[in-house]
C-alpha cells in the first residue's frame, strides 16, 4: 500500500544538519525517579538513527502541565539523565532561554533535549511567534510523537508546515499498524471495547460498528448494553440514563451487519474488593445486591472462538475490573488467546491505551501482539475516527 508521508528514509544525507524531534517523554516520576521509561525506550530508534548519520538532533517535548508557565518541577531537565542513560549516549539540555547559543555549539552527531515546550504560552495554542521561534532553531522536523498528535500544538502540528516534515520510527510503526488494524483491514474484524463507562467511549462504538465484523463489549460499559436488552444488573456500575443510547448502537451495528457480543455468564461479588466471595452466573441470575465484575468463563472461551474465525483485531479497554483479583480472569484469558493466534500468523493484533498496556503487561502478553500503542487519546480518537492534526499534518 502506497503511504502519504515521508520517513527518515526519505531525509537524505542530514550530516551537520539541525534536526527538531518531537518525542513524548512525558513519563511517571516519583522521588525524582523515572517509574516507567517506556516513553523514553521508544525514542531512542528515532534520535540514535539520526545521531548516527551525522544530524544536530533537538528534542521537542512536554511535561507535566505547566500551562505557559515556567515550572521546575516540570523543567525536562530532570529527564535528561534518564534519557541519556537509555540512549547510550550523552545528551545535552538545552534551556529555551539561550537555545539558538546552545545549538550553535552543538557536534554533528550530538543529542540535545530542549526544556519543556508548554512553558510557552504559545505551544498549546498553536500560536505563529511559537512556532517561529522553534522553527528557527532546526532545518528539518520529525514528528515521532503520535501519542501527542491529537493536539494541534506548535511542535506538533504547526512545525511540520515550516519545516520540511518526516515522520519517526514510532510514528511510522504506529500509522502502519493503525492502517492494518481499521484502515485497510484484513476481515473479519474484531473489535474489543472495555473500560467502566459507555459515555467515554460513544464515539468509539459508533463508528466501529460500521467499520468491523465483530464488536465484544466488556468492562462496567457491558453493563449498560445489559440493562438495555431489560437485563438487571443489581448493583453494578451502569449508566442507566443511556440505555436508549446503547439500543441505538446496537440497532446500527443490527444495520451494519455488525454482530455485537454481550456476555451471557458473569461473575459477581457483593463488595468491590480483592478476592471477595464470588458467584459465576447466567447474566439473568445477576441478586439485586450483586455487582457484575467479570466476564464469566463460558462467554469468555466462546469470545476466544469468536478470534479464531477472524483475521485482525483492535482491543482497547479490560474486559473486567481487571486491576482487582480475581477479576482479571477474562481479561487475561482474551489476552492469552489473541496473543497465540498472533503469533501462529493467523491474526493482526493492534491494542491501545493506558489501562489496556497494563492488562496486556498484567496477562505477559504485550510483547505477543502485532503492536501495542502506549497512545491514550490520540488512539481513542483515532478509533473514533477522527484526524488527528499531527498526523494530517505530516500527510498534508
Amino acid at each position: 500500500m502506497p503511504r502519504n508521508f515521508k520517513t527518515l528514509d526519505d531525509m537524505g544525507d542530514v550530516t551537520g544538519k539541525r534536526v527538531l524531534v518531537r518525542e513524548d517523554l512525558n513519563v511517571p516520576m516519583a522521588d525524582g525517579q523515572v517509574t516507567d521509561d517506556t516513553r523514553l525506550r521508544a525514542a531512542v530508534s528515532t534520535v540514535a538513527d539520526l545521531a548516527d548519520k551525522g544530524a544536530k538532533v533537538i528534542v521537542l517535548a512536554h511535561f507535566g502541565r505547566p500551562k505557559g508557565q515556567r515550572n521546575p518541577e516540570m523543567s525536562l531537565a530532570l529527564v535528561t539523565r534518564p534519557f541519556e542513560a537509555v540512549l547510550g549516549r550523552p545528551v545535552r539540555f538545552i534551556d529555551d532561554q539561550d537555545a539558538e547559543g546552545v545549538i550553535a555549539t552543538m557536534a554533528d552527531g550530538e543529542v540535545g533535549i530542549l526544556e519543556n515546550t508548554r512553558f510557552d504560552p504559545g505551544e498549546e495554542k498553536n500560536a505563529p511567534e511559537t512556532v517561529d521561534r522553534l522553527a528557527a532553531l532546526g532545518d528539518l522536523y520529525v514528528n515521532d510523537a503520535f501519542s501527542a498528535a491529537h493536539r494541534a500544538h506548535a511542535s506538533t502540528e504547526g512545525l511540520a508546515h515550516r519545516l520540511p516534515a518526516f515522520a519517526g520510527r514510532q510514528m511510522e510503526a504506529e500509522l502502519d499498524a493503525l492502517d492494518k488494524a481499521l484502515g485497510n483491514p484484513e476481515h473479519p474484524v474484531a473489535a474489543v471495547v472495555g473500560g467502566a463507562k459507555v459515555s467515554t467511549k460513544l464515539d468509539v462504538l459508533k463508528h466501529l460498528v460500521a467499520q468491523v465484523d465483530h464488536l465484544i463489549i466488556g468492562g462496567g460499559m457491558a453493563n449498560t448494553f445489559l440493562a438495555a436488552r431489560g437485563v438487571n444488573v443489581g448493583k453494578s456500575l451502569c449508566e442507566h440514563d443511556l440505555t436508549g443510547t446503547a439500543e441505538a448502537i446496537l440497532d446500527a451495528a443490527d444495520k451494519a451487519n455488525c454482530t455485537v457480543h454481550l456476555p451471557y455468564d458473569v461473575v459477581v461479588a457483593k463488595e468491590f474488593r480483592a478476592n471477595p466471595p464470588v458467584r459465576t452466573v447466567n447474566v439473568h441470575e445477576v441478586a439485586e445486591d450483586e455487582m457484575i465484575l467479570d466476564v464469566g468463563p463460558a462467554a469468555t472461551e466462546a469470545l476466544g472462538d469468536v478470534l479464531k474465525n477472524c483475521r485482525t483485531l483492535v482491543w482497547n479497554g479490560p474486559m473486567g475490573a481487571f486491576e482487582t483479583p480475581p477479576f482479571d480472569a477474562a481479561t487475561v484469558a482474551l489476552a492469552r488467546t489473541a496473543a497465540a493466534l498472533t503469533r501462529e500468523g493467523s491474526l493482526v493484533s493492534v491494542a491501545g491505551g493506558g489501562d489496556t498496556v497494563a492488562a496486556l503487561n498484567q496477562a505477559g502478553v504485550a510483547d505477543d501482539f502485532t503492536f501495542v500503542s502506549t497512545a491514550g487519546g490520540a488512539f481513542l480518537e483515532w478509533m473514533e475516527g477522527k484526524e488527528l492534526p499531527g498526523v494530517a499534518a505530516l500527510v498534508g
